[in-house]
């Protein structure tokens, strides 16, 4: 296949997605073993920009200039020329002030707060291994293309939407749907921008960028959301009511003086003074004091608050919408039962699944087969196990082998998805479905379910148990959901698991009606308060995709 420097990747992206390997590449016009030419990379990112999500940022004169536009500063800039009209200079300097003083400190907190989360950017930002004129380079992830070549390995985020091309990938995409298990993916598969590679290795063809990508699409909503403050909606209902007064006694007063054949001029001085015992000059300075009061106590007990008004949103919120992986669980596997066969015990299957493991790996699956050993002593009154060989998890295997030594023996020791180790052993066809019918059982509750086997270095071994494992709740979550409760807050969690793991995991940190987010979606098509009563009465939603949250929270 040879490269076409002048084409740009104009095909559809459903195509690409869809499409077979071949004419993926095909589509894209580029040649995997050389990559694109420097040439090719300068065409492409004129026509798609760079891989990234341009913010929405203002002028910083503007956005200074803005602090002065509302119906509290409209009030107080109507006093100031009122005050300059009637030569009270006292009254306008100090209004002036009080008004300069609100936009500076008001401007400078967000100012401040902004510069620290670019630097927090600027220090996390991704690179990319990518093939380019038959070279290969280390690059930022935002200068990325279609067509590019890039290589992934275990611990790297995807940097755009690519299609795999060589070898299969165990991905963990719980940043994108909430799934907190990981998900096997073979050539020809999408990998979504923003996932992490958690075992295997291979090339794949990036297909979008920045905006398109499935987890820019999500940030683009995310930016567009624009609701309104809750301390502009006090501030402004305060002083529109209090405008409404002032409006009605100058109206009273207007038509009695109509009335005695009065000059309007000589009213202005009483205007003056209507507005000045009115309307509270100082409020809106007194607000953004003790906002940025807040924020700086805030930011010493390591919360970064980027808006100067998000402790006090935060503060008068009365619903919270949380997701389930990381926050509500520790977004990290641990062994939840072990089912010992024939006649091990549930030591021997936690035994040999630890030596099946390796730390230097840092493998969920592993980390918690070597913490539940740790927690149960496994090892303290065993002879010294010493490692001799060890495979890592292969994605066409599905399963973990080691050889170990003990007392001069060789042992032999698996673990991995039921149906490989049980094919492994030897076992029949009614005995494994037997199995996979345990595990679908333990699966429906949100466990994943492992077998374990060991024997001798040759021959078949044998099957020893299986071990569940899940994502536990954090251990304050159910606290927490409790205390938030108690004060008024309802708490809504969002998962993009299914609804069988959703409900388990909801029902032990206090939170028992979880509904299908798909049933919020038929039921807002028809009429009535329906769609309004299931919000109210579920505590969360499953199988939810960014997407979703965004229309569960503007719900």
């Amino acid at each position: 296949m040879m490269n076409q420097p002048s084409k740009p990747a104009d095909a559809k992206p459903p195509d690409i997605a869809t499409a077979s390997v071949p004419d993926a590449l095909a589509a894209l016009h580029v040649n995997p073993d050389t990559g694109l030419s420097h040439a090719e990379v300068d065409v492409r990112r004129k026509e798609h920009g760079y891989n990234e999500v341009a913010e929405i940022k203002g002028h910083p004169v503007l956005k200074f200039l803005r602090k002065f536009w509302g119906i509290s500063a409209w009030m107080l800039e109507l006093i100031m020329v009122l005050s300059a009209a009637l030569g009270k200079y006292s009254d306008l300097v100090v209004v002036s002030a009080l008004l300069v003083i609100n936009a500076v400190l008001s401007f400078m907190q967000e100012r401040r707060a902004a510069g620290v989360v670019e630097a927090l950017r600027r220090r996390l930002q991704v690179s990319a291994r990518v093939l380019r004129d038959s070279s290969w380079q280390v690059i930022p992830a935002r200068e990325l293309v279609p067509g590019d070549i890039v290589r992934v390995r275990p611990g790297d985020i995807i940097p755009a939407d690519l299609k795999l091309l060589t070898e299969a990938l165990t991905v963990d995409q719980s940043a994108l749907t909430g799934e907190s298990k990981d998900a096997d993916k073979t050539p020809g598969e999408v990998l979504s921008s923003g996932s992490i590679v958690r075992r295997g290795e291979g090339n794949g063809v990036v297909m979008l960028t920045g905006a398109k990508t499935y987890f820019g699409r999500t940030t683009e909503l995310v930016q567009q959301a624009r609701p309104k403050l809750h301390i502009e909606a006090v501030v402004t209902k305060v002083v529109r009511w209090l405008f409404v007064i002032v409006g009605a006694l100058l109206a009273v007063v207007v038509i009695l003086s109509l009335i005695r054949g009065e000059s309007l001029l000589e009213m202005v001085p009483l205007m003056l003074v209507l507005l000045m015992s009115a309307v509270p000059v100082a409020l809106p300075v007194m607000f953004t004091v003790s906002m940025a009061v807040g924020s700086k106590e805030l930011a010493k007990r390591g919360v970064l608050v980027t808006r100067l008004s998000a402790a006090e949103d935060a503060a008068t919120m009365d619903v919270l919408c949380v997701d389930k992986t990381g926050t509500i669980t520790l977004n990290q596997l641990a062994v939840t039962g072990v089912i010992p066969l024939e006649h091990a015990t549930e030591a021997d299957v936690l035994f040999a699944g630890a030596l099946a493991s390796r730390d230097a790996n840092q493998d969920p699956i592993d980390l918690a087969f070597l913490a539940a050993a740790k927690e149960r002593h496994i090892f303290d009154n065993l002879p010294k196990v010493a490692p001799v060989s060890f495979a890592p998890f292969d994605a066409k295997n599905r399963r973990t082998e080691a050889v170990v030594e003990q007392n001069g023996q060789r042992l032999r020791v698996m673990k991995g998805a039921v149906r490989t180790i049980a094919e492994a052993c030897g076992l029949k066809p009614p005995a494994i479905e037997a199995l996979e019918a345990r595990a679908g059982a333990s699966a429906a509750k949100g466990y994943r379910t492992l077998a374990v086997a060991r024997g001798p270095e040759t021959g078949a071994p044998a099957l020893v148990g299986l071990v569940s494992l899940y994502d536990p709740p954090r251990p304050d979550a159910r606290q927490l959901i409790a205390t938030l409760q108690d004060r008024g807050v309802s708490v809504k969690m969002l998962t993009g698991d299914a609804l069988g793991v959703a409900s388990e995991i909801a029902r032990g940190v206090g939170l028992p009606n979880i509904r299908r987010v798909a049933d919020v979606k038929a039921a807002s098509a028809q009429t009535g308060n329906q769609t309004v009563d299931l919000f109210a009465g579920a505590d969360g939603f499953a199988e939810v995709f960014p997407e979703d949250k965004y229309i569960v929270v503007k719900h």
